[in-house]
């Protein structure tokens, strides 16, 4: 297949970022990034409007992360609190994603994040308190304490029915009147029924 060398205006994924010099297919770059606007060609002219992309693309790199770590150290100050549906017993229904994370950030504090940006191992299954860990820049990273709290109230168990414990039989060995032999069973009478 025949290459061509393109400058990339905006972001591709999997191919580059703005202002890069990128080798790729001829149809591809004919057929889809040229007529989309997110490449030119590559010539002298181009050339001069390169050094223009990288200096655009440095600034906003660099305010990027100068607002993502000042984000990451406000945050890390914060406990957001989420209320969970439970049952009876205290147990959760459902889980607390990343997705209901960003939500609460959104709704209480008025911070709009990427879910993508917020780290969760695996989704938060029961009540209690988190550190969860955030990605805001592939340079910044912070933490943000979550207390997960139950939104119906757990019924309080009166003191006398706590104190009492429950009555139930010892397994192990029976007891020697238990153990006497049962009266011989009684012979049960044949069955009758169609003689063939």
């Amino acid at each position: 297949m025949a290459k061509t060398e393109i400058i990339l205006i905006k972001p591709v994924v999997g191919l580059g970022g703005e202002s890069d010099q990128v080798s790729v297919s001829a149809g591809f770059a004919r057929n889809y990034l040229i007529p989309q606007g997110l490449a030119v060609p590559l010539s002298s002219s181009n050339k001069r409007r390169v050094e223009v992309l990288r200096q655009r693309r440095a600034e906003r790199e660099a305010q990027e992360f100068n607002s993502m770590s000042e984000l990451g150290k406000s945050l890390n100050k914060v406990t957001l609190t989420l209320l969970a549906k439970t049952g009876d017993d205290g147990k959760m229904f459902g889980s607390i994603t990343s997705g209901s994370i960003a939500d609460a950030l959104k709704t209480q504090l008025e911070v709009s994040l990427d879910k993508r940006k917020i780290h969760l191992e695996k989704a938060i299954h029961a009540l209690g308190e988190y550190d969860v860990e955030l990605r805001l820049h592939p340079e910044v990273k912070s933490s943000l304490k979550i207390i997960v709290k139950s939104a119906n109230p757990l019924p309080e168990v009166p003191a006398e029915v706590k104190s009492e414990a429950p009555k139930t039989e010892k397994r192990g060995r029976r007891t020697e009147a238990a153990e006497a032999p049962a009266p011989a069973a009684e012979a049960k009478p044949a069955k009758k029924g169609k003689a063939k």
